[in-house]
């Protein structure tokens, strides 16, 4: 199954979708430091990247515009996990390269959804 990498800097939300998208058959990887996450991103190569907006530097936006510059994660795709709902947030992420945006709170089947059809583009 695929690789999923989240990056939450709420260790609550990680520690969740980890135990949620486990019981589903997906390997897992978290880290609730945005700044470590390109690294960690690089040495894990996922298969799909979770990422929150609103984090210290570099925010969600930043942080999905860096990983689009990684020849390696231009095609990876990025979902969104987040608690803004607003079309400007939806609109500054989709052009920072976002594949798709949830908010938060969710229901699991439909986070799943998102992360398949993602997977199979």
């Amino acid at each position: 199954m695929a690789k999923i990498m989240m990056v939450d800097d709420d260790k609550l939300v990680t520690e969740l979708l980890q135990k949620l998208l486990k019981s589903d058959g997906f390997e897992t990887v978290a880290t609730n430091d945005s700044s470590a996450a390109l690294e960690l991103a690089k040495a894990e190569s996922p298969d799909i990247f979770l990422l929150d907006l609103m984090m210290p530097q570099p925010d969600g936006f930043r942080l999905c515009r860096m990983l689009r510059e990684i020849p390696q994660f231009i095609h990876t795709p990025i979902i969104i996990v987040t608690a803004l709902d607003d079309s400007d947030s939806r609109a500054v992420a989709f052009g920072a390269g976002a594949t798709d945006y949830i908010t938060k709170p969710f229901h699991p089947g439909e986070l799943k959804d998102k992360i398949l059809e993602a997977l199979e583009r």
